[in-house]
């Protein structure tokens, strides 16, 4: 999958001098997560219904 013009977004828990980040964005059907330091290197692809999944177990 090609990201190289994808919008990434920083975790919202992101602190004013960085740290272990987590940055987004949203492709079609898909939600790819990348660490913040090393934006050239592995991203994760995940379905969109399985991120959802996911997000919804960590808020309980």
């Amino acid at each position: 999958m090609d990201l190289t013009r994808a919008v990434w977004r920083k975790s919202s828990y992101t602190g004013p001098n960085g740290g272990d980040c987590v940055e987004l964005t949203s492709v079609p059907g898909t939600v790819a997560v990348r660490d913040s330091k090393d934006p050239d290197g592995p991203k994760l692809l995940v379905r969109r219904q399985v991120f959802a999944a996911l997000l919804s177990d960590l808020k309980r």
